[in-house]
């Protein structure tokens, strides 16, 4: 039953994860077509800021709201999930607000300041009206990764896509009619119409899906400060961590176009190469990475299940399956990318050295998808701390690239740091669950 959701749940969440990254691929085309490639790198500068405020608004209570949702029990189960999900919407939706104004009222220093590029001013005040929203419907698909169904996360993802894409597809054709000019600033306002149209329907199946239980009132239930408690002790070390990792992140994304004119790029010619590195070449290589993002997502409660009963077989067996079909997947996305690079780069961004670090960057295909699983393993069996640790060293590998290696050998140094921060942090994950793997079935 319970191989049978996963199955069912990751193929449900890979083909909405593989039409939304074609929908996604394609846009990032429209854009780098339509700004450029300079005003790709200004859009991609924007989004260490979203993924530091996720990360301390919603990752570790939607992580939290899925593992304490999927450990309930039939006899009550229902109310507490329910309870679970309002209190962690609660904190998630408070901790959203505050973000959102502080980036909203902070935008010119943060563009200023941290991110060297002025220009991330007001894409960031659109950006922050989307936080709220975002984190509601993170909290609702945290939910319902918990109860292993996964139709409504999917659905949303597609249809925040959409709305994205195509409100701003309209805004072009607008102006393509008109004689208007916009700027990359309406890629913001795409983020934002998205990310509230996916609220939108989010809230309503939720209410629904508790609507058809029935009357949950008579049924016993945790007191709500015992499940805040138990949300907020899982949740605040890994939000903890995951910012700690983001903001590092950030640090490294701001530093990589200031690294680069210290190797002899003029600033526009930074912003370039950055926008192509990360809108074009990452987009790319991440592209099959929606399979193995959907595995990690439900296998994390899976594992947890398995963990507080003792079944180390099933531990045993996840773990073995998940390094056999994640290598096989980046072996061969590895020398399809090597052999099509080249190609992928000319044809669809019009850019060879979007093909030239499409090739460069295929060696860590195999490492990419199998981390991804192998921290969802950890995660579920509570090694948070680990995870965060092998994060933070693999970062650091990285941005001493940055700031060491990149300014001699431009952006090929930054391409040698991440394959050996991906190669750390796979070594390190297997040693770290080489007693289960070595566990005899």
């Amino acid at each position: 039953m319970k191989k049978n959701a996963l199955l069912k749940g990751t193929f449900i969440l890979t083909l909405a994860g593989l039409l939304s990254r074609c929908i996604g691929f394609f846009y990032r085309i429209f854009l780098s077509r339509m700004f450029g490639e300079e005003g790709m790198g200004i859009y991609e500068l924007m989004n260490p800021v979203l993924t530091l405020t996720f990360a301390l608004c919603t990752s570790g209570i939607q992580s939290a709201i899925s593992k304490f949702v999927a450990s309930e029990t039939e006899n009550g189960g229902n109310r507490n999930r329910l309870r679970i999900l309002l209190t962690g919407a609660f904190f998630s939706v408070l901790l959203s607000a505050a973000c959102a104004a502080c980036v909203y009222q902070g935008a010119d220093y943060i563009a200023l300041s941290l991110l060297n590029e002025p220009r991330c001013a007001p894409l960031l005040r659109l950006a922050a009206l989307s936080f709220p929203a975002a984190c509601l419907h993170s909290c609702n698909n945290g939910y319902f990764y918990g109860i292993k169904k996964a139709g409504l996360p999917a659905f949303c993802q597609l249809f925040e896509q959409a709305f994205r894409v195509g409100s701003v597809f309209l805004f072009w054709n607008y102006a393509q009619q008109h004689g208007v000019t916009f700027s990359i600033n309406v890629a913001a306002v795409g983020l934002v119409i998205g990310e509230l149209a996916s609220t939108l329907v989010s809230i309503p199946v939720t209410w629904l899906h508790f609507v058809r239980m029935g009357d949950l009132s008579a049924l016993p239930a945790s007191p709500l400060n015992r499940i805040a408690s138990r949300i907020l002790l899982f949740a605040a070390p890994l939000s903890a961590n995951r910012v700690c990792l983001h903001l590092l992140g950030a640090v490294e994304s701001a530093r990589i176009p200031v690294s680069l004119q210290q190797f002899g790029y003029t600033q526009k010619q930074a912003l370039s190469i950055y926008g192509v590195f990360t809108g074009m070449a990452m987009t790319c290589i991440l592209f099959p990475g929606a399979i193995t993002n959907s595995v990690s997502v439900l296998l994390m409660p899976l594992i947890a299940e398995a963990d507080s009963s003792r079944n180390k077989n099933a531990i045993r067996t996840a773990i073995l399956k998940c390094i056999r079909y994640c290598l096989l997947l980046g072996i061969v996305c590895m020398a399809l990318f090597l052999c099509t690079g080249s190609l992928i780069g000319n044809a669809l961004f019009h850019s060879e050295l979007a093909g030239k670090f499409i090739r460069t960057l295929s060696f860590i295909c195999p490492f990419l998808y199998l981390n991804t699983t192998l921290f969802s393993i950890l995660n579920g069996l509570g090694k948070t701390g680990y995870t965060f640790l092998f994060n933070m060293l693999a970062l650091l590998i990285r941005l001493g690239f940055v700031l060491f290696i990149v300014p001699s050998f431009g952006i090929k140094g930054f391409l040698w740091g991440m394959l050996a921060g991906q190669l750390f942090m796979s070594a390190a994950s297997l040693l770290l669950l080489r007693p289960h793997i070595a566990l005899a079935p």
